[in-house]
């Protein structure tokens, strides 16, 4: 039996966080076990799915690098198969017409309450005919489930959980309009897309066992289940969106490579020893659902701009600027033009080991891009003091005749300071005004590396807007 997993998304919202974790699990166990791995669009509820959800989790998952085999599932096309399976269930004695009014079911509501028992149908109409309908109530359809015995999940994650079956009560499979249920609409599916693996939040685990009911009611073979404990934020609070519950279109927006969050995911509730960095190759070979932590995992921003300042500095000059290059597009800016992306590759090298996102590398890329008058931040303004612009101008007219080689640029800067200065002046008591002047900025990668790489006649002109 060829392994399948499945990653089933409702289209109310965008791909988050945590479903995408849960794609990832999915995707590496069923490559792990040389299985497949589908996806399912949950679209049933039209009220509240929409087709930009839809285009967003599919598009998520594509940067993600979270590819499915065979084409996507929709569940809203498959009514006609579920409302069959509900009415088989009518046929074969194990579902029920159920025509209680929507007062009944808030009296029994209440009544639980009051007994201090969970809410549930109490079974009313489990043994009554139609006959004794009353007038102008459209009937739902009701699986009649046991009574006696127990409802048993091995959990790939959780162990061995039981629940005796009096607990739970006899769920709507058809509602009175004739549209399925979720519960039955997800078992016919998992069952004709051959899941042989459902692995998804702990939230579902509850579901678990009234689906393995309809299982077996219907004679099909019940997949192995595995539930992964939610995320919750560095603080142990559950996930809100100021720790991280986000889009992903979102993390993709702040500047984060998706071999990185994917990388972060994976190591997000299950780990390999001490690895922290796991290949594509690795993560295949190593990853078990069974290895997944029973507590919630804690996302931590700190930890996944680390791992993503580590694919910045593993990524190729040329691919990163292919990405400013989007970015930029995207901001409604020009490309690049050749002198500027001359600058920016012979620069990248400097530049990388200093960020942990892509917006932070376009920030600094910027000191190659500014258009004069520079915008000077205000710590680089106070560095050009009456004393600095003066230092400037007695070492314009040098730069001017230097060669314009890092090295020889270093040299001639530490000369002017030591020896036509003062022996007691320090290279960074000019350097740092220069570099203000230069960049814009008090921070920069090295300035005589920034100077080479601008080239003599824009650093001299940047220079001359201070100096006028």
């Amino acid at each position: 039996m060829t392994p399948v997993t499945r990653f089933a998304p409702s289209p109310t919202g965008f791909l988050h966080i945590g479903g995408a974790r849960t794609a990832l699990f999915n995707r590496l166990y069923a490559q792990h076990l040389g299985g497949r791995f589908r996806l399912r669009i949950e679209d049933t509820d039209k009220a509240r799915s929409t087709p930009e959800a839809i285009h967003a989790i599919l598009e998520g998952m594509r940067w993600l690098g979270l590819y499915w085999d065979e084409e996507p599932v929709f569940q809203s096309a498959r009514a006609e198969r579920h409302r069959d399976i509900a009415f088989s269930l009518l046929e074969a004695g194990k579902a029920y017409r159920c025509y209680a009014t929507p007062e009944e079911l808030a009296e029994m509501r209440a009544t639980a309450k009051a007994e201090g028992r969970p809410p549930g149908y109490d079974g009313r109409w489990r043994s009554r005919t139609p006959s004794e309908a009353p007038e102008g109530v459209a009937p739902v359809i009701r699986f009649k489930a046991p009574h006696e015995g127990e409802q048993q999940i091995d959990d790939l994650i959780q162990g061995t959980v039981t629940v005796a079956n009096r607990q739970l009560d006899d769920m709507i499979v058809l509602r009175s309009d004739g549209s399925p249920t979720y519960m039955l609409s997800v078992v016919v599916d998992d069952h004709d897309m051959g899941i042989t693996h459902v692995i998804r939040g702990d939230d579902h685990l509850t579901n678990a066992f009234r689906q393995r009911q309809l299982f077996q009611a219907l004679g099909w073979e019940i997949p192995v289940f595995g539930h992964i404990p939610l995320i919750h934020g560095a603080d142990g609070a559950k996930l809100s969106k100021r720790h991280g519950a986000l889009a992903i279109e979102a993390y993709r927006d702040m500047g984060y490579l998706p071999d990185a969050l994917r990388n972060y995911l994976l190591r997000l509730g299950w780990g390999h020893g001490d690895e922290e960095i796991i290949s594509d190759a690795q993560a295949v070979s190593w990853f078990d659902v069974a290895d997944v932590g029973k507590n919630p995992a804690r996302f931590d921003f700190t930890k996944l701009n680390s791992v993503n300042a580590h694919y910045l500095r593993q990524s190729s000059d040329e691919a990163l600027l292919t990405l400013l290059a989007d970015r930029r597009r995207c901001g409604g800016k020009s490309n690049y033009s050749d002198e500027q992306r001359q600058r920016l590759l012979a620069g990248m090298a400097s530049l990388k080991p200093r960020v942990k996102r892509l917006d932070d590398l376009a920030e600094a890329a910027e000191v190659y891009l500014a258009e004069r008058p520079l915008k000077r931040t205000d710590e680089a303004a106070k560095l050009l003091t009456a004393e600095a612009l003066a230092t400037l101008t007695g070492l314009r007219a040098l730069l001017e005749a230097s060669g314009w080689d890092r090295h020889e640029l270093e040299s001639l800067v530490r000369h002017y300071a030591e020896e036509v200065m003062d022996p007691a002046v320090k290279l960074g008591k000019v350097a740092q005004p220069l570099r203000a002047a230069i960049t814009g900025s008090k921070v920069s990668p090295p300035i005589f590396e920034v100077m080479e790489i601008l080239g003599r006649e824009e650093c001299l002109t940047r220079l001359d807007d201070c100096l006028i």
